[in-house]
């Protein structure tokens, strides 16, 4: 009996390690070098070349032509399911914000290098702000990715900024890294993303982060800037702040 315990116990120890492994190769923008991997865990070169090789062979895991290791194409559909659910628990909280705020509400996830709409709620209006869920979109001209990436260490925000690049989506888009870090900054300072145009034409958006989320995502309300204005932000970023706070609240709950 002691012996079939130990080895359910080794067993658990091995899918904690695989998943932290999983974890380091996420943090690191979805791909990471061996000495990476060594330098970010405790765990000891052999057992990494052994979880890797294992993780590699099930297709959660590549090894790269240079060496490097990326997350695999079978964490594809896991990462879908997943942000369908996490979609789901957070609509009835988009319907609040709409129901009081009146415009679109949206909510999206870091996923590599970009963020993922995982769900929307659409406003009444009928000039209203449509995104599709599942788009994917860039971390600097999107209030939800600003307001991930200010809850990223610098040196993560510089590497998923480099690995991605900074094209201009309108003549708005922030598109120097310094103009980044002073945005990211006032982002952390007031605890609020905006979208200034920065997206799309005539759209503006405010946005904040879900703390104690398992993975960086950002609640939003965007529309017209006609109608999302200074008033509007007042109203609406203690919304957003309370919503965002309550699906923490949600999530840490649901992983504990």
């Amino acid at each position: 009996m002691t012996e079939v315990k130990a080895k359910a116990s080794g067993g658990v120890q091995s899918v904690e390690r695989a998943f932290e492994l999983l974890e380091v190769i996420a943090r690191a923008g979805g791909e990471a070098a061996l000495s990476e991997l060594a330098a970010d865990t405790p765990l000891p070169l052999p057992t990494i070349h052994r979880l890797l090789r294992t993780l590699v062979g099930v297709g959660y895991v590549r090894q790269l032509p240079n060496r490097r290791y990326s997350l695999g194409p079978r964490l594809i559909r896991l990462g879908e399911v997943a942000n369908r659910q996490l979609g789901a628990l957070a609509t009835p909280k988009l319907k609040e914000l709409v129901e009081r705020l009146g415009e679109s509400a949206n909510i999206a996830v870091l996923d590599g290098d970009m963020v993922t709409y995982i769900a929307q709620v659409q406003s009444n209006h009928s000039m209203r702000m449509v995104t599709e869920v599942g788009r994917r979109a860039m971390l600097h001209y999107s209030g939800v990715g600003k307001a991930i990436l200010s809850v990223l260490d610098d040196e993560r925000v510089q590497r998923l900024v480099a690995q991605a690049g900074m094209p201009a989506r309108t003549p708005k888009t922030i598109t120097t890294l310094g103009k980044l870090f002073t945005e990211i900054e006032a982002v952390r300072e007031r605890g609020y993303a905006v979208d200034e145009e920065e997206q799309e034409l005539g759209v503006r958006c405010f946005a904040v982060p879900v703390p104690g989320a398992p993975t960086p995502m950002a609640v939003s309300v965007s529309g017209p800037v006609t109608r999302v204005d200074a008033d509007f932000a007042k109203r609406a970023v203690p919304e957003l702040q309370a919503a965002a706070a309550e699906l923490g609240r949600q999530l840490v709950a649901a992983t504990d």
